[in-house]
């Protein structure tokens, strides 16, 4: 079997131009055979089978496909690679007899359904219809050429968050002690939406979550901006959200590209809040799952993940718990038998203290009793000095010797100017007062 462009031109056909045909029409009515449409499609027919009667392996891009009765239709395109413009299309079908083995092992080997997208490397043979014209008959797909598409475009996105430098943001966030506010993407519907909820409800500690769903597609061409739109979504209201868990029931693995995305694993790397997936696959990590803080296998995965992570904050409560509650014990321990201790030293340093003050009260009171003494003698002897001084002033003294005080109005007269005619003095002397009037 060899391989080819699917989109080359069977060599033996030469194409009719008009220089083939003659300027008679009606010399070539009477000398060329007359044929009928389907009689001219049964040699085209014919031609095909005789000059490509073989398989040929073809590397193509699907731009279309889609199933109809088993059978699968699809439209393949061949891409410039310096301008992604298409230079080449064609349809290719396979049969239902075929189709489910090719897409049973497809699955299973690359975890997809071939989807548009999708480059693959298909082995198809040459089909001309006389009523549906010409098509390429799909005989097999070979999974590993796609594996190794789709790995080279995963690296080529992871490369570019991690020159970005967003490829390991997420793990750099801290998962809340309390993570019990938890939104949640995912279909609304899907059955690994509501084994989640129920992991996280009928848990055996009886810790009680609170979750909110975001309802997003999670299969197919549209997983990407549904899922961006819910996390913009729950980004409007983030402080109300411990953790984000984007979760996609089992079942069917077919179609996961859309969590292989460089616009969606940007949105996750740059999210603020830690984001948990349980994709529900089991082939190798999405790009989704290697940005993501935690990534799991299943939504029951996620909700398990969860709890134990609770459980473990709820186990470090008690262990330091039960730390305090022993450092306590051993501190009142300690302070008993301290006070135990001092209660038995009381007595004796009561019985010290008090000798010790009664001692240092009579000390006091002795020197204090010496220090009054000696102050009031000292006191007596002033006054005994003063009173010595006093004497010779006193003005009964002066009377006695015929001296005389006159006033006037309680004021001693000391100049003839303090008095006029008519003011009334007081003359003392040593047996009594006289009363005069001043005159002129």
């Amino acid at each position: 079997m060899s391989t080819f462009s699917l989109f080359s031109q069977p060599a033996n056909i030469e194409p009719t131009t008009p220089s083939n045909l003659s300027a008679d029409t009606s010399d070539l009515v009477s000398h060329s055979p007359i044929l009928s449409l389907f009689e001219l499609n049964n040699m085209v027919r014919d031609t095909l089978e005789c000059s490509m009667p073989d398989s040929y392996w073809v590397q193509a891009e699907i731009s279309e496909a889609r199933e109809v009765r088993g059978h699968c239709y699809m439209e393949l395109i061949e891409k410039d690679e310096g301008s992604a413009t298409p230079i080449a299309r064609a349809s290719a079908k396979c049969w239902s007899s075929k189709w489910q083995r090719i897409k049973a092992a497809f699955i299973k080997a690359t975890g997809e359904m071939p989807h548009p997208g999708m480059k693959v490397l298909l082995s198809v043979s040459a089909n001309f219809h006389e009523a549906y014209g010409f098509s390429w008959i799909v005989d097999d797909i070979d999974p590993s050429y796609t594996l190794g598409d789709m790995a080279r475009k995963r690296l080529a996105i992871i490369n570019e968050l991690k020159a970005q430098g967003v490829f390991d943001m997420q793990r750099q966030l801290s998962l809340p002690m309390f993570a019990m506010r938890i939104a949640v993407i995912s279909s609304a519907n899907a059955a690994g939406y509501g084994d989640f909820c129920n992991q996280l409800a009928d848990n055996e500690y009886g810790f009680k979550f609170r979750t909110q769903l975001f309802p997003a597609i999670m299969q197919g061409e549209q997983v990407e901006a549904s899922v961006i739109e819910a996390l913009n979504k729950i980004n409007d209201e983030a402080d109300s959200f411990d953790v984000v868990v984007i979760i996609r029931g089992g079942g069917a693995t077919a179609d996961l590209s859309g969590f292989d995305t460089l616009r969606l694993a940007e949105n996750v790397a740059n999210f603020p809040l830690p984001i948990i997936t349980g994709i529900g696959h089991e082939r190798d990590e999405s790009v989704l799952d290697l940005v993501a803080h935690h990534n799991v296998k299943t939504p029951t995965a996620a909700a398990a993940f969860l709890i134990d992570h609770l459980a473990l904050v709820a186990n470090y409560l008690d262990q330091a718990s039960q730390r305090i509650s022993n450092i306590i014990t051993y501190r009142l321990q300690t302070e008993r038998m301290r006070t135990q201790r001092l209660a038995e030293r009381i007595p004796l340093l009561f019985s010290t203290v008090k000798v010790n003050r009664e001692a240092y009260i009579a000390t006091l009171y002795s020197r204090l009793e010496n220090s009054l003494r000696n102050y009031f003698t000292n006191q007596a002897h002033k006054l005994d000095m003063l009173e010595q001084r006093t004497k010779p002033l006193d003005p009964m003294l002066m009377l006695q010797r015929g001296y005389t005080i006159t006033t006037h109005n309680g004021h001693i007269i000391r100049d003839i100017k303090d008095i006029e005619p008519g003011d009334e003095i007081v003359t003392t002397t040593v047996s009594g007062s006289i009363k005069s009037t001043v005159k002129e």
